[in-house]
């Protein structure tokens, strides 16, 4: 057989091919001739072979069924055939083949190897790819070689240990020994990989950290080779750019952070050499700014003097004056860490992170918008927005969400005034409200609530955006709340804060009119129109003109908002004495915290999380399980309450005030009463439905569960009747009947119910809230209730009610429910 081509000449020939078909041609027609020879066991060229392999291997194309040759060159007792196997097992083999294991012999052998470079190549190999077994077999031979004179052999022992320690952790002890004389060693090679030695155990170790810190006083060597790095003079084989050896520095660096970490005597001894690093290390190169970088690194992770640690910001400030992206970008990133510990001396730099807003790398610029808000304070608020604001407006779609959001929360947090908070919401929505998150508009309206010397102002400034511009949906949204809220006041002129303008009625009208018939509004802002509009009616004299705008949208084909209408023109016919109380001006809000605990407040006779966003148009719905205040009321911490909405029997006074249903309870200091009707349930609520008496269930089947008399006393009696929900079979509906068999009526009534978290319970508006006396009529109520587990149904209720004058008050526990209405 011809002897085989060289490596060199192979490549000659696959780099001559033009496409990709070509070169697969070549590949295959060599490696068949490369398993010929290999079937036929040709020992001469066996190392030309592999040789090849391994490089078309690096190609990308499969070279598998070379593994076994590379095992029989390490077995060779030529070097030149020991190199190349060795260098095919480290690429070829892994611990996931067993094929590693027939090594591990040869690998031994070869490091009790007489030849220096032999038991090199066995080192570095088992360093490169030695599985937990190997280690194991093999872990005595390395910490030998790690106390030999031989520096060749310790530097690549050391890296080897390396190895060991990351796959067999408990054979670390074994190894530290060998550890004591390393640092004292002068050959830089020793020393590097003798500190990675020492990172690694420490890093994996508690106790070696804590026996390297008190009994090895590893500190102070470090410090010295360090001292002696910085103070030594030219050295040619150790010099890059000028500095002594970094890459060792940067070792020693990472290794100190390590160990002063939470120690404060290590920290103590280690001040003063960072200090000298962090003043003497030269920043025209690269490489300087590297050790810098390690050496803030460490300042700002052990326990520094206040002094070190400003030097520390200062170095990173330096760094964001560099032309170099990469060294700005970290520079900012570091600071990013650090404002939160050191904010007064990051803030010396503000006006050079300001500057990178402007970078034209996306990267630089989101570090520098993130590092700007942490460094947002009251003092700083007004420069620092309007820098914020100004790059808000020109930065790219990515930027605006959260630039956005970082507005809204420093300006909640720390706004000088209302007025400059509601102009830089507004500004926000102004230039970026397609881009706000959800909760903004909610936000927003609360903050405007609650600012009542505002409210003239701030419904002018959001008409004049109206007409400037209605792409802006959250915008639009909050504006179409205010007119419809605050509208008397922008057609009265009463704005103190700036020149009135002058509008008139139509005026406002034909905005909200041209919002409803805008291709740009989403059917959520023509909700807020439409409710406007109907707002309106309480606040303008073009009652007929709006009820005409209501009336053409009761046949729209959006089905809120057809709902709605049909809902306002019921107002109109049925229920307009009731139109100016239930359309007065929402009350102030409390504010809770975001995601945080939810307080009960009485709105209107009935009970809402504050947390709930004051959104507008859309019904509020109430979860049931944050009722914490009628809880306590309740006298249990394990039932899921729901508190009932009651229709109003009697007109609106002429102040407007709709009656307060839960006047009586004491929920915790609640705000006034809100004429802002929302009812709590599951299912999406509707403005009417509170005034129906009728059970709004029309998928409800007859079942043959008797009734229950679920209360009687003091002549109250309640009495309880079962229907099952289609096509639900889980959902329980409950009717109550309240009969009063006194001499006098029972008013102000109210029933409130509560169930076991594994529950959910929806109670609807009563018929009444007076039992007549002598049962000549009854009071009924539905209560809906959700049981998946199919659990037996308990039930706390308590009533509320006036008698003769005096009120009264009883809780009752109601545990005979019928098995049939749980089962």
């Amino acid at each position: 057989m011809p002897a085989p081509i060289r490596l060199r000449e192979l490549i000659r020939t696959i780099r001559t091919a033009r496409t990709q078909a070509e070169e697969r041609e070549m590949i295959q027609k060599e490696c068949a001739a490369i398993r010929s020879s290999f079937r036929e066991e040709d020992n001469t060229y066996r190392c030309r072979n592999v040789a090849k392999l391994l490089y078309m291997h690096m190609l990308g194309y499969p070279a598998h069924f070379g593994q076994l040759e590379c095992l029989k060159l390490i077995a060779s007792q030529k070097f030149t055939d020991k190199r190349i196997g060795y260098l095919g097992a480290m690429l070829l083999l892994d611990e996931r083949q067993d094929v590693h294991l027939l090594m591990t012999n040869c690998i031994k052998n070869d490091l009790n190897h007489s030849t220096q470079y032999v038991q090199g190549l066995a080192l570095c190999t088992l360093g490169c790819m030695g599985s937990s077994e190997m280690c194991r077999d093999l872990a005595g031979e390395v910490e030998k070689l790690l106390k030999t004179s031989n520096s060749y052999l310790r530097k690549k022992a050391a890296l080897c240990a390396v190895h060991v320690i990351r796959k067999v952790p408990e054979l670390m002890e074994m190894f530290l020994p060998a550890t004591k004389n390393l640092l004292s060693e002068k050959n830089h090679g020793v020393l590097h990989t003798s500190v990675v030695l020492l990172t690694e155990m420490c890093e994996r170790s508690p106790d070696m950290l804590a026996h390297f810190r008190k009994n090895e006083k590893l500190v102070p060597q470090l410090v010295r080779i360090l001292k002696n790095l910085i103070m030594s003079g030219y050295s040619p084989e150790h010099d890059v750019s000028g500095i002594s050896d970094p890459f060792l520095q940067v070792r020693i660096l990472r290794l100190l952070r390590i160990l002063g970490k939470s120690d404060d005597d290590s920290s103590e001894a280690m001040n003063d050499i960072l200090a000298q690093v962090a003043t003497n290390t030269e920043t025209s190169k690269n490489v300087g700014n590297a050790i810098l970088y390690e050496t803030v690194l460490t300042i700002m992770d052990i326990k520094s003097e206040s002094g070190l640690r400003v030097l520390a910001i200062n170095i990173l400030g330096r760094f964001l004056l560099n032309n170099d992206k990469n060294i700005r970008y970290v520079a900012l990133t570091s600071l990013l860490k650090t404002v939160q510990t050191d904010h007064n001396a990051v803030q010396r730099h503000r006006s050079t992170i300001v500057d990178c807003l402007k970078d034209l790398d996306v990267s630089i610029k989101r570090r520098a918008m993130e590092l700007s808000f942490a460094l947002v304070n009251g003092n700083n608020i007004r420069g620092m927005m309007k820098e914020l604001l100004y790059f808000l407006d020109s930065c790219d779609p990515e930027f605006k969400a959260d630039c956005a959001s970082g507005v809204f929360l420093a300006a909640e947090k720390y706004a000088p005034s209302k007025r400059w908070h509601i102009d830089t919401i507004m500004r926000v929505l102004t230039t970026a409200g397609s881009y706000v998150r959800d909760d903004s508009v909610p936000n927003l309206i609360q903050l405007i609530t609650n600012s009542v010397e505002m409210h003239a102002y701030t419904v002018q400034r959001l008409y004049k955006a109206l007409l400037d511009d209605i792409s802006q949906q959250p915008l639009v949204q909050v504006a179409s709340w205010c007119i419809g809220e605050y509208g008397d006041l922008l057609v009265s002129g009463q704005c103190e804060e700036e020149e009135p303008i002058q509008v008139t009625e139509d005026e406002v009208l034909d905005v909200l009119e041209g919002l409803l018939v805008s291709n740009l509004s989403t059917p959520v802002t023509r909700g807020y129109s439409l409710t406007a509009i109907m707002k309106l009616s309480t606040r303008f004299s073009s009652v007929n003109r709006i009820k005409k705008v209501v009336s053409i949208y009761g046949s729209s084909i959006d089905v809120e908002l057809q709902q709605r209408a049909v809902e306002y023109n019921a107002l109109f016919k049925k229920y307009d004495h009731m139109r100016p109380a239930l359309l007065e001006r929402m009350p102030i809000m409390e504010k809770t915290a975001t995601n945080g605990p939810t307080e009960i407040v009485q709105t209107n006779g009935e009970t809402e999380p504050s947390a709930v966003e004051p959104k507008h148009p859309p019904p509020v719905t109430q979860p049931s399980n944050q009722a914490n205040d009628l809880l306590d009321l309740l006298g249990g911490n394990d039932v899921v309450p729901v508190i009932q909405t009651t229709m109003p029997t009697k007109p609106a006074s002429a102040g407007g005030e709709l009656l307060d249903l839960l006047g009586d309870l004491s929920l915790g200091g609640g705000p006034a009463p809100a004429p802002a009707p929302s009812v709590p349930t599951s299912q999406p609520s509707f403005l009417l439905d509170g005034l129906s008496s009728q059970p709004l269930f029309n998928d409800i089947a007859a079942t043959g569960i008797p009734p229950m008399t679920a209360y009687n006393k003091n002549g109250l009696k309640i009495d309880f009747t079962f229907e099952r929900a289609n096509p639900n079979p889980n959902i329980a509906v409950i009717t109550i009947h309240a009969f009063n068999s006194t001499e006098a009526d029972m008013t102000d009534f109210v029933f409130q119910a509560a169930v076991p978290k594994t529950f959910q319970l929806q109670l609807l508006s009563p018929s009444s809230n007076v039992v007549p006396a002598l049962n000549q009529g009854t009071v009924t109520q539905v209560i809906r209730v959700l049981n998946p587990q199919k659990q037996q149904l308990r039930m706390r209720i308590k009533l509320t009610y006036t008698h003769k004058g005096s009120p009264v008050q009883d809780l009752a526990e109601v545990n005979n429910f019928p098995p049939q209405s749980w089962q």
